[in-house]
């Protein structure tokens, strides 16, 4: 019973928040949203990094990212067009103007925090190791001295390394390095909880999670600098979402769990 009023605690704080805010994207012109195309907002996604995109067996884009973003572009009343691009290219891309929102799951960082302008934290999770079913490695400590795969340009890559492993490979998909895994040319994958834990529900293969945490974060979306309309239309959406049980609706029925951060980390307006 706690948790639940946990929960309900979480969401009148949500609702306190959006009308403590005082500012409403209700009325704006669609110019005044900064979008590279009025009454389009344009999103970049990878596609291939389960749970968060993905496409379905009809070839459908669906995903985490994907129908938050679906949810948040029709309460802004515009069309949502989802970017396919790799990872390793999406910082590139939304620098150079290529799509308005960075919609890749991104950690929040100091160092991002830089060059773009982050959403609220929409999203907590932290770093896991995945390893084979009958792997001998039963704690982070042993990940010393051994292959770990990760996704080009993560984080993740950073907290192999830190962590000791003798060599990091870089993989262009997340799916690419799981199957690196199971074909035994990796020790273990350095990822998401939420990724893993969907890749091993979904995927029925003899994969498990190291019971621990290599780190812990929050994820946030990226606009270029300079886009405060659109910012802060976002944000007032996302809260909304939390607020009403739209965003729990949306995400329990895809990983079985509520990733909403207790206490998100605030736009870097």
């Amino acid at each position: 019973m706690s948790w639940i009023m946990g929960r309900l605690d979480r969401r009148a704080l949500l609702v306190g928040l959006v009308l403590a805010v005082g500012w409403s994207a209700q009325g704006l012109a669609a110019d005044e949203l900064e979008l590279i195309e009025p009454g389009k907002l344009s999103v970049s996604t990878e596609g291939t990094f389960p749970p968060f995109s993905f496409k379905d067996a009809e070839g459908n884009l669906d995903g985490l990212e994907i129908r938050l973003w679906q949810e948040i572009a029709n309460r802004l009343g515009l069309e949502y067009q989802p970017v396919i691009i790799k990872w390793e290219s999406t910082l590139v891309g939304l620098l150079a103007g290529q799509f308005d929102v960075m919609g890749t799951t991104m950690d929040i960082t100091e160092e991002r925090q830089q060059q773009i302008t982050y959403s609220d934290g929409w999203l907590e999770s932290g770093g896991v190791l995945l390893v084979e079913q009958d792997s001998d490695i039963t704690s982070l400590d042993q990940i010393e001295g051994k292959t770990i795969g990760a996704l080009v340009a993560s984080s993740w890559a950073d907290v192999a390394q830190a962590a000791g492993a003798a060599e990091v490979k870089s993989y262009k998909a997340e799916t690419d390095a799981i199957q690196d895994l199971v074909n035994g040319n990796l020790d273990g994958v350095v990822t998401d909880a939420i990724a893993a834990a969907y890749a091993i529900k979904q995927s029925n293969l003899p994969l498990r999670l190291v019971d621990e945490y290599l780190s812990h974060m929050q994820k946030g979306w990226g606009f270029q600098k300079g886009k405060p309309n659109l910012v802060k239309a976002v944000n007032e959406a996302l809260a909304e979402m939390q607020a009403d049980g739209t965003y729990e609706e949306l995400t329990v029925d895809l990983i079985g769990i509520d990733p909403a951060p207790e206490a998100p980390i605030r736009s870097n307006l």
